[in-house]
């Protein structure tokens, strides 16, 4: 079978696809399903997207991704079985490129793993907010022939659309994320974050309890993914996130943090970061916002902390005991291996492509 994925950024370069489509799609190919991909961003859109200013050559950049689109749209049917469309065709406007999609022929899976329905614009393109057109993730879901998405939350916005609905979560390729050898902490004690900039807000909100925390205990806060980071009262560490250092800098967390505010558009997350902790073996605390409720068992494979005294109560409990820091690990790679392996996860996605083509082709 061969798949054309369209997706919306460059290849290996942001969580969603990296722990989904590209993901299976590397298992998937060892057993010689062939994967197409084809990205709407340029690699310039891809530099200055999220940048302030640039107004121009963004708006030039993005007609020229929509060009690029309507070329392959226009041979879709004869060369591939099925398309995989992650998120949408193109960044802005009405789903005019997916109408066209669907008027080609050729069935196609549609993936989302963020509440995309939602108004979420960053600062820097506060411009283009208008243009956004959040509705059409509806109408995606009425034209597709199958749609996945990452957890419960999206699958009750999904179901009101579409006609076949699974939810295939997040997952860790754990061939690629090994356990670290031991939790016995050296030295300073290590509290870890990865993320993005955009996503450091979130840290933020644990301000309080982490200086409360640096009151009773000496710890380090590592940061991965924003090194502008600063706590007044934390010793904090923070760097850029880099591909190639990614889990070797999870490894060197003690306990792996992933506070999210309660609100829809977090509800709308499909718990990466506690995945990427567990996966290597890091004792993971985590607020109980969405998916997390589903990944982390309180008490057996991690912790859920629902306010700041529970924050600093949990974090003080794990960095003082050895044996539960140990238990958690365990626990939580089975989690993973088990539940959220891209080995496990990735043969549902084929047999959901192979149905969706043969839906048309028979």
């Amino acid at each position: 079978m061969k798949a054309l994925v369209f997706v919306p950024y460059g290849y290996d370069s942001v969580p969603g696809q990296r722990f989904r489509i590209e993901q299976w799609a590397r298992v998937l190919e060892r057993g010689g399903v062939r994967f197409d991909f084809v990205p709407f961003q340029s690699p310039r859109l891809g530099r200055i997207l999220h940048a302030p200013g640039h107004h121009a050559a963004k708006v030039r950049e993005i007609l020229v991704g929509a060009v690029r689109r309507l070329r392959f749209l226009a041979r879709v049917k004869d060369q591939w079985d099925v398309v995989f469309l992650y998120r949408e065709l193109a960044p802005f406007g009405p789903p005019v490129l997916e109408h066209l999609l669907a008027r080609r022929g050729i069935p196609f899976v549609y993936d989302f793993d963020d509440a995309i329905f939602l108004p979420n614009v960053s600062d820097v393109n506060r411009t283009f907010a208008a243009l956004k057109w959040v509705s059409k993730t509806a109408t995606i879901c009425r034209l597709a022939h199958h749609v996945t998405v990452g957890n419960p939350y999206l699958s009750e916005y999904a179901r009101r659309h579409a006609r076949q609905v699974s939810v295939v979560p997040t997952t860790i390729d754990t061939e690629v994320y090994p356990v670290k050898p031991s939790v016995e902490v050296k030295d300073t004690p290590v509290i870890g974050w990865s993320g993005s900039v955009s996503t450091a807000k979130h840290l933020r909100t644990v301000g309080n309890a982490l200086r409360r925390l640096a009151e009773r205990v000496k710890f380090r806060l590592k940061v991965v993914g924003d090194e502008g980071v600063m706590l007044r009262g934390v010793d904090v560490e923070s760097k850029r996130w880099h591909a190639e250092a990614e889990v070797d800098d999870l490894r060197a967390f003690d306990i792996g943090i992933m506070p999210l505010p309660d609100d829809d558009w977090s509800r709308g997350k499909c718990g990466l970061k506690a995945l990427q902790y567990m996966a290597v073996g890091v004792p993971t605390v985590a607020s109980p916002v969405g998916v997390n409720r589903e990944i982390i068992e309180d008490g057996h494979n991690g912790f859920l902390a629902r306010g700041e005294d529970e924050w600093v109560e949990k974090l003080l409990w794990l960095l003082g005991d050895e044996a539960l820091r140990a238990r958690f690990a365990k626990e939580g790679r089975r989690t993973v291996e088990e539940r959220y392996s891209a080995r496990v996860q990735a043969p549902r996605v084929l047999e959901i492509l192979e149905r969706a083509s043969a839906r048309v082709h028979v």
